[in-house]
């Protein structure tokens, strides 16, 4: 069943003329213009179908959605009703009911979406380097005091087939990551970071291509969600990539907001689909942007999802292996705002001395120049992403230095408590109510 936007800019007549053509329509939404419609009282009996009009046509379209069995929707609207930013808000809401978009030129079809006959969470971000790993590694530490969860990654540089890391048993060494590492696969990939920070079972799964709206071109999800839905696990957290997400139908959302993101990334094109499913937003780094920004940006969000429970977080680092005493080289991919912040975090609330920084844990070539730069350290502090193992734990572990790794935990501060915020949503996913 089809449904058309339509707009007061054309001639009913003309409008009529074109949903006949087009066949099979059961209803259109009137989206604003009023030049050559006249009464809209006695619009819809001239166009022929029935026809949703209000003061907000995005909850018009959405009405009309839930009262009829829509699986495509043609935009018969044009310039100046519509512009190219209303027509990705419209996108949104059509992709995250599962409805087709097509126009003149332009067409936004939905991805097939993965059903799983466990209690899932999908935690996504709006853009890379926002800390959604991290996000995901919290969540998962706090289900456990509820749930027994089991974590489903999709990473550039996943495995060809899913891999279980059972976090919850083995202890994940640095020895232990360069075998993986030698063996050829991405050692760092997030399914190693969120065993080791989470201790929880995850499951890693590659994925290629990456669309406008967040979904990938290949991945092997699917083989990945079947694998847990076999295993021992209470609530399953689908972890996304960068911008890219699984093509899930999940029970609820977690969408990771980095705060130093540009407002317009968010606000328009499909940002507004990705904040739009959420359940809960965490917006991240909150500490490192001024407070109109942040402002602002809640403003955005509080506009596209009114219903969401927003979080105002920053990353403090926390180390998984003692650092007290040691002399250290501090390496991650944060920009040298965050690295000074993090050093000094370390260094006053963990007694570690950091006698050396870098921030080009994602630039092997610089990462490599850095470290020749220093000699007189104990340890080296280490996120595990892109260069960690391959690089610097080879390294380190090469010339008999201390290797730990270093966890990003989210902190509220804005007075709310995330850690709750979790533990409701996974109440409500365990069917305990909120």
């Amino acid at each position: 069943m089809r449904m058309v936007l339509i707009d007061g800019e054309h001639y009913p007549d003309v409008t009529a003329w074109a949903i006949k053509q087009l066949g099979d329509v059961c209803c259109a939404v009137f989206l604003g213009g009023t030049e050559k419609i006249g009464d809209i009282n006695s619009l819809e009996e001239k166009i022929g179908v029935k026809l949703y009009y209000g003061e907000n046509y995005l909850i018009e379209i959405e009405r009309a959605i839930r009262e009829n069995d829509i699986e495509e929707v043609i935009d018969l609207s044009d310039e100046p009703v519509l512009n190219y930013e209303d027509r990705f808000r419209i996108a949104a809401i059509l992709l995250k009911h599962s409805v087709r978009y097509r126009g003149a030129d332009f067409e936004f079809s939905p991805k097939e979406m993965i059903k799983i006959n466990k209690p899932s969470l999908t935690i996504l971000g709006t853009g890379k380097r926002v800390g959604k790993t991290a996000v995901s590694g919290f969540v998962a530490r706090t289900l456990k005091e509820i749930a027994k969860p089991i974590i489903v990654t999709m990473g550039r540089g996943g495995p060809k087939e899913p891999e279980i890391i059972e976090g919850n048993k083995i202890e994940i060494t640095p020895e232990f990551l360069v075998k993986i590492a030698d063996s050829g696969k991405h050692a760092a990939s997030d399914h190693f970071e969120d065993a080791l920070t989470a201790r929880v079972l995850t499951i890693g799964c590659r994925r290629c291509g990456g669309g406008m709206a967040g979904f990938s071109f290949f991945d092997i999800v699917d083989k990945g969600v079947k694998l847990a839905e076999k295993l021992e696990g209470d609530i399953v957290i689908l972890e996304g990539s960068g911008a890219t997400f699984p093509a899930v139908k999940a029970d609820k959302y977690i969408t990771v907001v980095g705060a130093t993101q540009r407002i317009e990334f968010i606000k328009s094109y499909f940002g507004p689909f990705r904040v739009g499913l959420a359940d809960l937003i965490v917006v991240t780094l909150a500490d490192m942007v001024s407070k109109d920004k942040l402002e602002e940006l809640n403003r955005v969000l509080r506009d596209i999802n009114p219903e969401a429970d927003i979080h105002l977080t920053a990353f403090r680092p926390r180390p998984l292996g003692e650092v007290e005493g040691k002399k250290a080289l501090l390496v991650m991919t944060a920009p040298p705002e965050g690295l000074e912040k993090a050093a000094a975090y370390l260094e006053n609330n963990y007694g570690a001395e950091i006698v050396g920084k870098s921030s080009n844990l994602a630039n092997r070539a610089k990462l490599r120049e850095d470290l020749k730069r220093f000699a007189n350290y104990d340890a080296v502090i280490v996120e595990l992403k892109a260069a960690a193992v391959d690089v610097v734990t080879k390294e380190a572990l090469k010339a008999g230095k201390d290797v730990i790794y270093l966890d990003n935990e989210p902190i509220n501060i804005d007075g709310k408590d995330l850690r709750e915020a979790v533990l409701r949503i996974g109440r409500e996913l365990k069917g305990e109510g909120k």
